[in-house]
C-alpha cells in the first residue's frame, strides 16, 4: 500500500492557486476584447449600410430634381408668351377693323414679344453692314457690289441668340470680293 501524499507532494502535483489567476484573466481579457471588436464591427457595418442608403436617396432625389427641371424649365417663358398669344387671339376676334387698327395691334403685340425676349435674354442678330461672321451668320449668296468684301449687304432673315449663344443664325447676302 502506498502512503497518502504528503501536503507538499499534493501541492507539487496541482497548479498553484496563484498560477491559474493570470491565465484566466488573460482569457477573460481576450474574450472581452473580441466581444468589443465584434460589437464595433457590427456598428461599422450598420454605419456603412446607412451611408450607402443615404447616398442612394440623395442620388434618387437629384435625378427627380433634374427630371423636374427639364419638365418645367420653360414654365416662366411659356407663361410670358401666353400674354402675346392672348393679344394675337384678341386681334383675330375683332370684326370690321380697318388696316390701321390691325397694324397698331400687331405693333403692340410685337412690343410684348420683344419685352419677353429681353426678359429672357433673347437678342436679335441683325448684322446689316457688319463683317460676315460664320458663327452668327449664314451666307445665302455673295453678290458683286460696292463696299468692303465679306460685309453683310442685306439680311434676309434675322438671327437670334440666347444668352449670347446663337439660337438661329441670320440669313445674309455678302459682298463678293472683286
Amino acid at each position: 500500500m502506498q502512503e497518502p501524499n504528503t501536503p507538499a507532494e499534493v501541492n507539487a502535483n496541482e497548479p498553484a492557486v496563484g498560477d491559474t489567476a493570470p491565465e484566466a484573466n488573460a482569457q477573460d481579457t481576450q474574450a472581452t476584447r473580441i466581444a468589443e471588436l465584434e460589437a464595433a464591427l457590427e456598428e461599422a457595418k450598420a454605419q456603412v449600410l446607412y451611408v450607402k442608403a443615404e447616398g442612394e436617396n440623395i442620388r434618387r432625389r437629384a435625378l427627380d430634381d433634374i427630371d423636374k427641371a427639364r419638365k418645367f424649365a420653360l414654365e416662366k417663358f411659356s407663361g410670358e408668351l401666353l400674354a402675346v398669344k392672348d393679344s394675337l387671339d384678341a386681334a383675330l376676334a375683332v370684326e370690321n377693323a380697318d388696316v390701321d387698327s390691325y397694324k397698331n395691334g400687331v405693333e403692340l403685340t410685337a412690343k410684348q414679344l420683344l419685352s419677353v425676349f429681353e426678359k429672357f435674354n433673347i437678342a436679335e442678330i441683325n448684322p446689316l453692314g457688319e463683317k460676315f461672321d460664320p458663327n452668327k451668320h449664314q451666307a445665302i449668296s455673295m453678290v458683286p457690289a460696292e463696299g468692303e468684301p465679306n460685309t453683310v449687304l442685306s439680311v434676309l432673315q434675322k438671327g437670334y441668340s440666347l444668352n449670347e449663344r446663337v439660337l438661329r443664325p441670320a440669313l445674309v447676302t455678302v459682298i463678293q470680293a472683286k
